[in-house]
């Protein structure tokens, strides 16, 4: 798929939501991952950019071939998924989030007096996490804000009962400032210290509605006794906490290794979105199609599908979650069909995508039936035809001064190159540079064996050239007596004048025209298709002498010829006792006898 193509097609079928976005080169490797809160906008700023843009961008560009996305609910989920998939397949084109960094988290220690903190790993073992975060400036807040509406210690000793008891530890500076309440020394008791752990915890689950209100009254006093700056304070971690996410769909580490399967079954297709989970995250998702008999449904189909998608990604995943029942299948897969909870929403993101793919397959199909319709119906408007040109032939001819004269004719069928129906032809009848001569010899032969092989005539004939072409061409078809089964026109490269046998005046459609771009098109493929054939002829001709005519010389033997003479007349005018030095007696009297057979005009 070329450029052109990615803006016509896949631009139209990118939605505006929040997703994912992928590149994929010519042989289907993917090159690069991005995240988009539009993906429409983001996706279609690449083939917009500027000349000022980087290196890398431009190369991206130059090498995408095919586009693929995936919707999520949110930016910040874009954003963990863009990680995941970058992690996992490690695009050769992304550089910011290929390291082994993970996003960090905010964990509950498990112990008697447990402290709060962040980390980027993540241990079940050692104690409760929220997150992840993507926003560290964010998430320092949060803990800033937990450390001064509660006294949570930060030190990392032992505050074993027997220690507390044998006066092990001395209160440090964070007493002295007001930032703990002692638990070292036991001048906090445990239960005290868990309820302000319990209330961190449902500020970090995200119920903060107490600490809103708390923080609004605050700034309300303040503002009251005209302390504008305490005010702006309290206004600042109000902001910051509406910044808070506390959970996310894309990451949740209460979902463990699942596999993701929705199918919406067509005619004779069937639509699956697969998205696989690995220790809590997705790190990979994918749409497709699979072909399906009329008859069977989507219960009947999900176990192939199941089992080839986990194949063909390699998952081991024993529970898997599905729009479908599937009961029975096997014993070691666990199949749920949620109807709450995250499970449900991930089901219903899976199912989104499904349905945005759907309705893309729908819109290129519709497309692929009426486009090259509306096109070809243009065509007959403009030309005046009587028949929808369905079935087009355009005829060029190529020739370098009179050598080598070929030419070409080129078959579109509903607006499309039908390549196995192209023809090039050697020219025959005709010596030296004559194009109107070798347009009617090749129109001549296309038809006559069309009439003799009772083949279907073309709805038009183009030819490419101006009056003169097409009048040779309208002779060979008057000859035949098809000039009036056939219409034919010709096209003038100067101007793109279209010319109608017995009408001096031109048509000049608009250069926008649909119809003139199909007919350009055409014309440019048979001058493709005629150069490419004169070339080659060329070119083996090239490598071609008289001395391959004459018997009893192998390529040895003609290779010290030329080696020493250069040209054929030379070899002509050497002395016999020097050829016979040079090759032997026997095959200088074959070479003797062979140049008199075969005179030598002019050197080659």
């Amino acid at each position: 798929m070329d450029l052109k193509d990615i803006r016509e097609h896949n631009f139209k079928s990118i939605p505006t939501d929040p997703g994912v976005y992928k590149f994929y080169n010519k042989n289907s490797l993917l090159i690069y991952v991005g995240k988009a809160k539009n993906l429409k906008k983001r996706v279609s700023s690449y083939f917009s950019l500027s000349k000022t843009s980087s290196r890398k961008t431009q190369t991206l560009v130059k090498e995408i071939a095919n586009i693929k996305f995936s919707i999520v609910n949110s930016e910040f989920d874009a954003l963990l998924l863009e990680n995941n998939l970058i992690k996992e397949n490690q695009p050769k084109y992304n550089i910011l989030l290929k390291d082994d960094k993970s996003f960090p988290f905010i964990c509950i220690s498990n112990e008697r007096f447990p402290k709060v903190f962040s980390t980027r790993r993540y241990n079940i073992k050692k104690g409760e996490f929220f997150g992840p975060y993507t926003n560290v400036k964010a998430m320092n807040s949060v803990l800033d804000l937990l450390r001064k509406l509660y006294k949570i210690r930060t030190c990392s000793l032992s505050l074993t009962p027997s220690n507390i008891e044998n006066k092990k530890f001395k209160i440090c500076l964070e007493y002295h400032i007001g930032n703990c309440l002692g638990p070292c020394e036991g001048l906090q008791t445990e239960s005290s210290y868990l309820d302000e752990i319990e209330q961190c915890r449902h500020i970090l689950k995200g119920n903060i509605s107490i600490v809103l209100s708390y923080f609004k009254s605050k700034m309300k006093e303040a503002a009251e006794t005209l302390e504008f700056e305490q005010a702006n304070s309290y206004k600042s971690k109000l902001d910051l906490l509406e910044k808070f996410q506390a959970k996310s769909v894309i990451v949740n580490k209460k979902l463990k290794n699942t596999d993701i399967f929705s199918v919406l079954s067509e005619k004779s297709k069937a639509i699956v979105n697969y998205m696989r989970i690995d220790n809590g995250y997705i790190n990979i998702s994918d749409t497709f199609t699979i072909n399906k008999k009329l008859e069977e449904t989507d219960e009947e189909i999900l176990p192939l599908i199941i089992v080839n998608t986990q194949q063909k990604y390699k998952s081991s995943n024993r529970l898997i979650i599905c729009n479908r029942k599937l009961e029975n299948w096997d014993e070691n897969v666990r199949v749920v069909n949620p109807i709450r909870g995250d499970k449900k929403t991930l089901l219903d993101l899976s199912l989104k995508n499904v349905l945005i793919f759907k309705k893309e397959l729908l819109r290129q199909k519709g497309e692929k039936e009426t486009n090259w319709q509306r096109i070809l119906k243009q065509m007959q408007q403009d030309l005046k035809l009587k028949a929808l040109p369905a079935h087009i032939e355009c005829f060029d001819n190529s020739n370098i001064q009179g050598t080598n004269p070929v030419a070409s004719m080129v078959c579109f069928k509903n607006a499309k190159p039908s390549k196995k129906d192209y023809r090039h032809f050697k020219i025959k009848t005709v010596i030296g540079p004559d194009d109107f001569g070798s347009m009617k010899e090749i129109v001549t032969r296309r038809y006559s064996r069309l009439i003799n092989e009772n083949i279907p005539l073309p709805n038009l004939i183009i030819v490419d050239g101006g009056k003169g072409q097409l009048n040779v061409a309208v002779e060979a078809l008057k000859e035949l007596d098809i000039y009036n089964s056939v219409p034919i026109i010709g096209i003038a490269k100067r101007l793109e004048e279209i010319y109608y046998p017995e009408d001096t005046i031109p048509l000049h459609l608009s250069k926008k025209s649909e119809s003139l771009k199909l007919i350009q098109q055409l014309r440019d493929e048979a001058h493709r298709f005629a150069i490419t054939f004169h070339r080659d002829l060329r070119s083996k001709n090239a490598h071609q002498s008289i001395l391959d005519e004459i018997s009893g010389l192998g390529s040895k033997t003609k290779q010290k010829l030329l080696t020493k003479y250069r040209t054929l007349n030379k070899i002509k005018d050497a002395a016999q006792e020097e050829l016979e030095e040079l090759i032997g007696k026997s095959k200088t009297q074959s070479l003797l006898e062979g140049i008199k057979k075969v005179p030598i005009a002019q050197d080659s």
